[in-house]
């Protein structure tokens, strides 16, 4: 589908989660609450983007109407502290372009009147989205965005329930020692990452880390985003070959990254990559047989679903409308919505200083989201610090849970093509 496709779509898209009655209450002028979603819905995270759509309309579902799911929201048809007000949400395309966003994000301050944003998957887009936000007092829920930086600028309206890469990479070394006192060898990584803020700051932080907990670092390659060629780069981790390649790229790279590799004839012993372009179907049915084995950080399992079924309901929710499961990124990005459609709820207003009250004092118990996370609070910088990340293996048609143990259901294949 191309841009002038999606954009037609979208204005003729009705409101969502609405149907029945709830359609006729609109028709009679019920209240509603407004949310602007900035995502890339053209260019190469085109796909993010209508992935991110479909999350957020599934949330929107659930929060405009009612279900057994012990979950925010979902029980009351819309929001009961606003008399059952209906949340519809208003679709802004970034095009992954940061100065994009930032026109994007005033304009659905100033023309819709937006209660609050919600975005925007490229950790650069989402820095300059949120400084708009924190100068026209509107909470910026930060959905799925995970470099550490957006958080340090400790903007008062800034909010990011899921876990940042600090968080992520703790996780990533914290399996490392363990495969290690397991007998398994990892002394090497190899960084490989983007060069834009996500890609950067991941890279500083697992830099940080393998000298802390003493891994060598074998390769360390920062390569230009959306690169026509990776081949110099790959030759490189070729030479090194550590133990462990590490990538943090986006879809697009990811892709690259893997036939570029095997065009050259590099089969990395491990790979544990920072989700983003490894978390995508898009790259597993473009390239998953090159990625039996290779092992992703993530904020969502759907092997919880064993032990919250609502889990796997939503799944099916979600499922209907994009013929995929909830992934890394589309788990947050529906739960961001609930968690910021909870904090307007009991807010009882669309004022944003009200609203961000509302989220500062939000303290929501994991067991009733659809993630692993122990806990849903926010500290001074606006990060939830009890975001718990897991590790996922791709298996070659499903990803399996291997880390931590608490909610592992497989033991990890180590060396990966071993």
């Amino acid at each position: 589908m191309n841009r002038r496709e999606l954009l037609l779509a979208a204005s003729t898209l009705p409101l969502v989660g609405l149907t029945g009655a709830a359609s006729r209450a609109f028709a009679q002028g019920a209240p509603e609450v407004v949310i602007g979603v900035l995502y890339a819905m053209s260019g190469p995270s085109a796909q993010v983007g209508i992935d991110a759509r479909h999350a957020f309309e599934t949330a929107a579902e659930i929060i405009n109407g009612s279900f057994d799911f012990d979950m925010p929201t979902a029980k009351a048809a819309g929001l009961a502290g606003l008399g059952g007000a209906k949340v519809r949400l208003v679709y802004a395309d970034h095009q992954a372009d940061p100065q994009k966003g930032r026109a994007e994000a005033e304009r659905l301050i100033t023309q819709d009147k937006v209660a609050a944003l919600i975005g925007c998957y490229q950790s650069a887009v989402s820095s300059t989205v949120s400084a708009v936000a924190e100068r026209y007092g509107v909470p910026f829920l930060c959905a799925d965005s995970s470099s550490p930086s957006l958080q340090r600028k400790k903007l008062k309206f800034f909010f990011r329930p899921a876990a940042q890469d600090e968080m992520f990479s703790a996780a990533m070394f914290d399996f490392f020692d363990d495969q290690k006192k397991k007998g398994k060898k990892i002394d090497s990584v190899g960084l490989f990452y983007e060069d834009t803020i996500f890609g950067v700051d991941s890279s500083n932080v697992q830099r940080k880390l393998a000298n802390e907990r003493g891994y060598k670092i074998a390769a360390d390659i920062k390569y230009k985003s959306n690169s026509p060629s990776l081949s110099a780069e790959v030759q490189q981790l070729k030479s090194a070959d550590p133990d462990v390649l590490m990538p943090s790229t986006y879809t697009t790279d990811a892709i690259l990254l893997v036939k570029t590799m095997a065009e050259l004839g590099y089969k990395p012993k491990n790979l544990v990559a920072q989700a983003s372009g490894f978390s995508e179907q898009v790259t597993f049915d473009a390239v998953g047989d090159k990625l039996v084995g290779a092992i992703s950080r993530a904020s969502f399992s759907l092997d919880l679903a064993a032990k919250r079924p609502f889990i796997g309901k939503v799944n099916e929710m979600y499922k209907a409308r994009s013929s995929r499961d909830l992934n890394d990124n589309s788990s947050r990005e529906l739960m961001g919505l609930v968690i910021l459609a909870d904090a307007i709820d009991r807010a009882k207003s669309t004022d944003g200083t009200k609203i961000r009250d509302a989220l500062v004092a939000t303290d929501i118990p994991g067991t009733r989201t659809i993630m692993p996370w122990a806990r849903v609070h926010f500290n001074d910088e606006g990060q939830n610090p009890d975001a718990s990340p897991v590790l996922l293996q791709y298996t070659g048609s499903k990803f399996v849970t291997i880390f931590p143990g608490d909610v592992a259901i497989a033991a990890p294949i180590w060396p990966m093509n071993g």
